[in-house]
């Protein structure tokens, strides 16, 4: 089998400064319970509206300059259904959905998730093998960055609760010539994939569950791009407009040793006659009014990942 390219991402998080902090975090709690909330919901999401002025939506992703604001557009809330896939996940995959369940796995080697290096070290492997594994015609990854996060007022990172993509076509190209810049004209001219590779530290989830919605019901006006903005360049993201087709579901109660594929390109999806359906996950963490009280707070880490092949 091909093996990956050697891990050489940087961290774009410095976590190994403060993730000891967030680690130790203990909330207080009311309620013992270990009710795990199942089924289908309606919940509130969080979706994107465009600036009024018709402006190029940006949003800084560390302290805006002066006189600027952190970001120039605004939150659309809405309900939508969401349903539980728990007992159907064999019918969701990559080509139709941009997401897929991978269970039963055995326990990872990395323990803490606290240290970048340990985490690259221990857990990057494990990740690689399984996109290898279960992501077929894929023969070389390349896993460019993560993030823990953590529930806690002390935490870097908290789940995101707005419905978003991490990539554009832009971006998700940009992201090739970046980490393979030597390689990457060549690379370009076959498949290419961005997969986030999702589990819960924690798990069985409570709280903050990760919502997704199949790709088959996005409409490519329901994208809109957003810049993002770093001190030394600008990517870009999606941000999602609510469309009543798009169908949202969830994975109850995930546990530790079941991991989240979501795909948020595939260069596939752009070709005629394809048999992939967009090729793009909107997701999102979401508030379940059925979480009971003093449930602790979801911890999660995603990895992400160049796909080349077939």
């Amino acid at each position: 089998m091909a093996t990956a390219s050697p891990v050489q991402a940087t961290p774009a998080h410095n976590l190994s400064q403060s993730a000891r902090v967030e680690a130790a975090y203990q909330p207080e709690v009311h309620d013992s319970s270990t009710f795990i909330p199942r089924g289908d919901v309606v919940v509130t999401l969080n979706y994107f509206k465009p600036p009024e002025d018709g402006a190029t939506p940006f949003n800084y992703v560390e302290a805006p300059p002066e006189g600027q604001p952190r970001r120039n557009f605004e939150d659309f809330e809405t309900q939508v259904r969401v349903h539980d896939i728990r007992g159907h996940e064999s019918e969701y995959n990559l080509d139709k959905d941009s997401f897929a369940i991978v269970s039963n796995l055995p326990e990872s080697a990395e323990k803490d998730f606290i240290d970048d290096e340990s985490i690259k070290r221990n857990y990057y492997p494990e990740v690689e093998k399984l996109i290898l594994d279960h992501v077929p015609g894929s023969n070389r990854v390349f896993l460019f960055d993560h993030t823990v996060r953590r529930s806690n007022p002390n935490a870097h990172r908290m789940p995101v609760q707005r419905v978003h993509i991490d990539q554009t076509v832009k971006s998700a190209t940009q992201r090739v010539h970046v980490h393979l810049p030597e390689e990457a004209e060549k690379l370009l001219e076959g498949r290419f994939r961005i997969i986030n590779i999702w589990r819960p530290l924690n798990g069985p989830v409570q709280a903050s569950p990760l919502g997704f919605a199949s790709s088959s019901t996005l409409e490519d006006k329901d994208l809109i791009p957003v810049e993002h903005r770093y001190p030394d360049r600008t990517g870009e993201t999606a941000g999602i407009v609510y469309n009543e087709g798009q169908k949202w579901h969830y994975l109850s109660g995930m546990t530790n040793d079941e991991r989240l594929f979501l795909e948020c390109f595939d260069s596939e999806a752009r070709k005629p006659d394809t048999k992939v359906l967009g090729g793009r996950v909107p997701h999102t963490a979401f508030k379940d009014p059925r979480t009971p009280e003093g449930a602790p707070g979801r911890e999660s880490i995603e990895v992400r990942a160049l796909v080349f092949g077939p």
